[in-house]
């Protein structure tokens, strides 16, 4: 009887060479973010947009504002978008689509807005809770209720090969809400949960050439793929040993039972890289790290690790990735935009 050899071992996942600058966007003054930047994006014309969290003024139910920033290639401030804006509370991401148009997602004010390049309003959807009163309160151990026509603590969007807008109905809702170009809600899909087709916070979302849609699915600590109408095709973990100590950042050192929001492959945000060969990069809390992936779910690079220097991250909340090997990086804990430059 022949007796079979032991499977290899996988082999390691390279860590991919870079550089890093955090200098390039200068506020005017010479001042820097005046709070946790939670989005990042780029345009066409290689303008840059930063959505920030600011203790500037506050106006729903005692929560922080957003503040949305243009900066021109040079790195240079061009102007503040949408300022004193009814939709903003509480800044997520912000996103360009193929048009060009700037797209902002507001968790504070369950709203999403679309400007033009040029700053103007285009659509809102969504609608904020109104101040007169505070939102009802969930009973202890029950999950909120889907509204019907609304959004709950929403995160993210993306949009389809023919315009179709999908919203990462993501803290509460636990859903991903299909809206077509002109704004006509089309349907939803997806509940709280741990099985196929169901979410526990749905904290990014982004498309690929085909008009696939990829659901970071944090707290599930997966990637789930679903075709435009919401008919699931895959689904993805990613499981990448780290063998340094790991550095928490904020609050206990992390597992399965007490924290499952820091084990190592929760995505917090993802993004896919244009044509004609497509990556996606996503990113977690701890260790830290960016992970670049086929659209198969295959991991072929890592990048960094948590912290507070130059080439660390501090819980990275939104990528931009113009192109495979320029990548730009929002930063909660370290209240930075960093520029990466990779080597693979």
């Amino acid at each position: 009887m022949l007796m079979q050899a032991p499977a290899a071992p996988p082999a390691p996942v390279p860590e991919i060479q870079f550089e890093a600058s955090t200098d390039f966007l200068k506020l005017p003054g010479g001042v820097s973010f005046n709070g946790e930047v939670a989005g990042i994006a780029v345009d066409g014309r290689k303008h840059f947009y930063a959505f920030v969290r600011t203790g500037a003024r506050s106006t729903v139910h005692g929560g922080v504002a957003s503040q949305l920033f243009e900066f021109g290639p040079d790195g240079n401030f061009l102007k503040e978008i949408g300022k004193d804006l009814y939709g903003f509370a509480f800044a997520h991401t912000v996103r360009i689509d193929a048009d060009g148009n700037l797209w902002a997602t507001d968790e504070g004010t369950n709203m999403i807005m679309k400007f033009s390049p040029a700053g103007k309003v285009l659509m809102v959807l969504g609608r904020r809770a109104e101040a007169v009163e505070a939102p009802p309160a969930t009973p202890p151990g029950q999950i909120p209720r889907p509204q019907w026509g609304g959004f709950n603590r929403p995160t993210d969007v993306t949009w389809d090969k023919a315009g179709n807008i999908f919203v990462a109905d993501g803290y509460n809702n636990s859903r991903v809400v299909k809206v077509d170009k002109n704004g006509r809600w089309v349907k939803t899909w997806g509940e709280r949960g741990t099985g196929q087709s169901q979410f526990n916070i749905l904290h990014s979302i982004a498309a690929d050439a085909s008009g696939n849609i990829y659901v970071a699915d944090r707290t599930n600590r997966r990637i789930q793929v679903f075709d435009s109408d919401g008919n699931f095709l895959r689904q993805f973990m990613i499981d990448v040993p780290f063998t340094k100590p790991v550095n928490v950042m904020l609050g206990a050192q992390p597992n399965a039972e007490n924290n499952g929001l820091g084990v190592s492959g929760a995505p917090w945000a993802i993004c896919i890289t244009p044509g004609p060969k497509q990556y996606l990069y996503s990113a977690d809390a701890v260790p830290g790290r960016i992970y670049k992936l086929t659209l198969d779910g295959k991991v072929v690079g890592v990048i960094g690790e948590a912290g507070k220097e130059l080439k660390q991250f501090g819980w990275i909340h939104e990528i931009a990735c113009p192109s495979e090997n320029e990548l730009y990086v929002a930063e909660l804990l370290n209240w930075r935009v960093q520029r990466l430059r990779l080597h693979p």
